[in-house]
């Protein structure tokens, strides 16, 4: 018989004519949970999840009372999200993954239906669109056209999966961005449901998402961030993520904005500041005098940039700025009703009288400090300060193209002269910063000013507007501001991510030969989150984040390397020289225009038929067949080999093993880099094999879109042509997959050297500094890395999504102790590695791995086992956690 304790108080909530139930905080520390009044909001929220899921086992008064204090703790506690959000390019594998599931309880005799969904889904269709058209009145359209035409498989895929998958939704092509949707839309920061037959049950919005940028909704009070795909699958079964308990770090904010100066910029230096202070895995939360002058899209566009600076999330509270922004964007009135009644009753309602939460720690941040910021040329961190103003007593200099309106360039235009940091890449995008209507509409007021100046922005820099969502566009053209974008080449491209994830499109012919016949380093500007190196377009290497009005003021002058204080940023209709300061955009025109925008009705009738989808959307066919119908000719889908000979029984890794060095990497290898989602040469691993089963080059679409064929992606593992190998030395001009094969000292490729060692059955491991695995909450990059035959990634120092995708993969992570370094080790990559067994590994205990050198010394180094949680371990053992959710339930189908 289990016992359980009486922390789970249920008390009846009045909100208008709504009563609802709720598990009530207060009335949990009242009977012994601990004392609440104090903890961090994020913290509270943890707290009333496990709450509302108190059952004596999965969640026990242990795990509510650890949550209950802010003292240090090695416990996990179970977490059960409310919702998983997911985006087109991890949701296909994560769905393949299901239908995987589905074959294999057929074969072990069970119902395929055990396998889905039992909390509610949401998938964005928002990675799928390109940048191939611009700087045309249809260039949304066009580039839609071809979106569908090069992803129908993809999308009749993701339409089966639609009507096979309980609870699943999908928002169809040409809509939005997951996240910026997921903030004007899909969210309702308190939420209801019902509970046998009785009243609807009250509890706090939570969501995770297979994107790491699922953060930003923290700025509108819903806790969540992102998780890779491998435990968004487990989530969507059913089951909750082990989380250890987080510490949480203040950010008082204090002071004002200055005029001029956008949230982006404010963002920019958060990330700069707080990657040095070092907040990998903690929570982040606001507070401070400064808080309530931000907006919610303010706090959007901070939060979205959490996994920038390392935080698990980066939490707002809930405040009249959440109620009003719910009512902005069209919520209905008693749901927003019920946020602030249900907030106030569980002590999460943040006033200027509340008290101030305690925290691990605080970080003064003084708002009046801010300035206009970007960041570059290759990490978000890497801030550079950029004055706008003239500075009046310094000299002029004369610019390159003194033209007013230079002539654009066309695809049959003879190759150009191009400098060193010239801008050949300019795009408003992510929903980082189109979901904040201040930041758009002071870049369509820039491009209205420099429009009647004259201005017209340099014929090699190509153009682009994505918008996050369709309201966007639509308070564009309404205020006026769209025909000046127009004007300067900013027409809408389409609704997604684009430019932001390496979707921009070629370049034109003109500038990709000035570029590659001169080596240059070309810039690219945009108003998005990440610009790692090779992210965004092959050609670039440089890339700098920054405000859309930015992006606009960079395209007009062409160069990176322009002084606003001192050089003109271009000249105007009589030929006089025409400063950014002249047509910045003023505090007061931008606060005018909103004022007179009505944003209720926009985004009521944007969002009124969201999940319809166009006519090419409705005409996409799909069975509605419980059990996927794999085609073998396929090149997008092929059933995954994780359940092949699978047995019920787990297999237990307690034997040592000893492996060769596949790869040695440096600092802040990126999962861009370690699983590429750009374009696929045509010489690489994966463009032969595609060759092989005779499909063109101009045929092979990207990574990102093949994600659902492991064949392909694996071939793609670790083939950033950015990525480098320290393996090649002396050999520093060598980028791209290649590596030395031993003991045949043979250079080849990745992949090829992978497939030898996996045949003569040589486990592999790779080394790497600091941050392995930063950026984007990529599973392919893990599930690539297990099916080299990859078993240990040795590294300095592991970013938290990539190691958690790692564990979930069944690859153990191991990080060096006591200060080493990687360049401690001096390895060559000729080395054989010994791994202990691990069927007694202990939490935060070392071990140590022995290195063999050629010569025949042997070096013990110690490394700990980056394992937070009893249930990682578990799910080491069991070889991954989709063989782990899998066992769970075909017993428990037999019990």
């Amino acid at each position: 018989m289990v016992v359980i304790d009486s922390f789970r108080a249920q008390q009846v909530l009045q909100c208008g004519e709504q009563q609802c139930i709720f598990h009530s905080l207060n009335q949990a520390a009242m009977n012994g949970a601990g004392p609440i009044t104090h903890l961090p909001f994020s913290r509270k929220i943890l707290l009333e999840n496990l709450l509302c899921h108190e059952d004596g086992v999965s969640v026990t008064s242990d795990d509510i009372r650890a949550a209950a204090t802010l003292r240090p703790t090695a416990r996990d506690i179970p977490f059960h999200p409310r919702r998983v959000l997911m985006q087109d390019n991890n949701a296909v594998p994560a769905l393949v993954d299901l239908a995987a599931m589905r074959e294999a309880m057929v074969a072990l005799g069970r119902r395929p239906e055990d396998i889905n969904p039992v909390v509610p889904v949401d998938l964005v269709i928002d990675h799928s669109v390109s940048v191939d058209h611009y700087a045309t009145v249809d260039a949304a359209s066009q580039n839609l056209k071809v979106e569908y035409e090069r992803h129908q498989e993809r999308y009749r895929f993701l339409k089966w999966a639609q009507n096979a998958f309980d609870k699943l939704r999908v928002i169809p092509p040409g809509t939005g961005i997951c996240h910026q949707i997921n903030l004007e839309f899909l969210s309702r920061v308190v939420r209801t449901d019902l509970h046998n037959g009785h009243a609807p049950v009250a509890h706090f919005d939570t969501v995770v998402g297979t994107d790491s940028h699922t953060t930003m909704v923290n700025g509108l009070g819903v806790l969540g961030w992102g998780v890779g795909g491998i435990e968004a699958e487990a989530v969507m079964l059913g089951l909750p993520i082990a989380i250890r308990l987080p510490e949480v770090i203040g950010i008082r904010l204090s002071g004002h904005m200055r005029a001029n100066i956008t949230a982006t910029d404010l963002a920019l230096t958060l990330t700069e500041r707080l990657r040095k202070y070092g907040v990998v895995g903690a929570f982040i939360e606001f507070l401070g005098p400064g808080l309530q002058q931000l907006s919610v899209t303010d706090r959007a566009t901070i939060a979205n940039m959490a996994p920038e600076y390392g935080a698990t999330c980066a939490f707002f509270p809930i405040d009249a700025q959440t109620t009003a922004y719910l009512r902005t964007t069209g919520r209905d009135e008693q749901d927003v009703s019920l946020v602030e009644t249900y907030a106030k009753a569980q002590g999460l309602w943040c006033s200027a009288e509340t008290p101030e939460p305690h925290f691990s720690d605080v970080i003064e941040f003084p708002l009046d400090k801010v300035c206009t910021s970007i960041s570059g040329p290759r990490r978000p961190e890497d801030r550079v300060t950029i004055r706008t103003e003239r500075n009046r007593s310094a000299p002029t200099s004369h610019e390159r193209g003194k033209s007013a309106v230079p002539e654009r360039l066309t695809p049959s235009a003879t190759p150009i002269a191009l400098s060193h940091g010239d801008v050949v890449i300019a795009a408003i995008t992510s929903c980082t910063n189109t979901s904040n209507p201040r930041a758009m509409v002071a870049a369509g007021i820039l491009a209205r000013n420099a429009a009647i100046r004259g201005l017209c922005t340099r014929p090699w820099v190509k153009t682009s507007l994505a918008p996050g969502s369709r309201v966007v566009a639509a308070y564009l053209r309404s205020s006026g501001l769209q025909e000046h974008l127009d004007a300067l080449g900013f027409q809408v491209v389409g609704f997604g991510c684009t430019t932001c994830i390496g979707n921009s499109g070629a370049l034109l012919p003109a500038v990709q030969h000035a570029i590659d016949h001169g080596m240059l380093n070309a810039a690219a500007v945009l108003s998005g989150n990440r610009n790692f190196e090779g992210r965004i377009h092959p050609a670039v290497r440089e890339a700098y984040l920054a405000s859309p009005p930015l992006v606009v003021a960079y395209a007009l002058a062409g160069t990176i390397a322009i002084d606003f204080t001192s050089e003109p940023i271009g000249y105007g209709n009589s030929g006089e020289p025409v400063y950014l300061e002249d047509i910045w955009p003023s505090e007061a025109d931008i606060s005018t225009l909103i004022q007179q925008t009505e944003f209720r009705e926009l985004f009521q009738a944007n969002y009124r038929d969201i999940f319809s989808g166009s006519a090419p959307w409705k005409s996409i066919g799909a069975g509605a067949s419980p059990i996927y119908d794999w085609h073998e000719e396929s090149t997008y889908f092929k059933l995954p080999p994780y359940f092949t000979n699978f047995e019920i029984e787990p297999q237990i890794f307690n034997e040592p093993i000893q492996a060769r060095i596949l790869g040695i990497f440096g600092d802040s290898i990126n999962t861009d880099q370690i699983s590429p989602a750009g374009s696929i040469p045509a010489a690489s691993p994966a463009g032969l094999y595609l060759q092989s089963l005779g499909v063109r080059p101009e045929e092979f679409n990207t990574y990102a879109a093949r994600r659902g064929h492991h064949e392909i992606i694996l071939r793609g593992t670790f083939a950033n042509p950015r990525i480098r190998n320290l393996m090649l030395k002396g050999e520093d001009s060598i980028e791209g997959s290649f590596t030395l094969h031993f003991p045949s000292r043979e250079r080849t490729t990745i992949f090829d050297a992978a497939m030898r060692y996996r045949q003569d059955g040589v486990p592999a491991v790779i080394f790497a500094g600091r941050n392995y695995g930063a950026g984007s909450s990529r599973d392919w990059a893990a599930k690539g890395t297990k099916l080299l035959g990859i078993h240990a990634v040795i590294a300095e120092s592991f970013e938290r999504i990539h190691r958690s995708n790692l564990i979930g993969m069944g690859v153990l992570p191991l990080s060096f102790t006591d200060g080493m370094k990687l360049s401690n080790a001096e390895l060559a990559g000729d080395e054989t590695v010994r791994i202990p067994a691990f069927d007694d590994v202990q939490l935060g205990e070392s071990v140590a791995i022995e290195i063999e050198f050629p010569s025949g010394k042997v070096v013990s180094i110690p490394v700990k086992p980056e394992i937070d949680t009893p249930s990682e371990i578990e799910c080491l053992r069991h070889g991954g956690i989709l063989p782990l959710v899998l066992r769970k339930l075909a017993r428990a189908r037999t019990e």
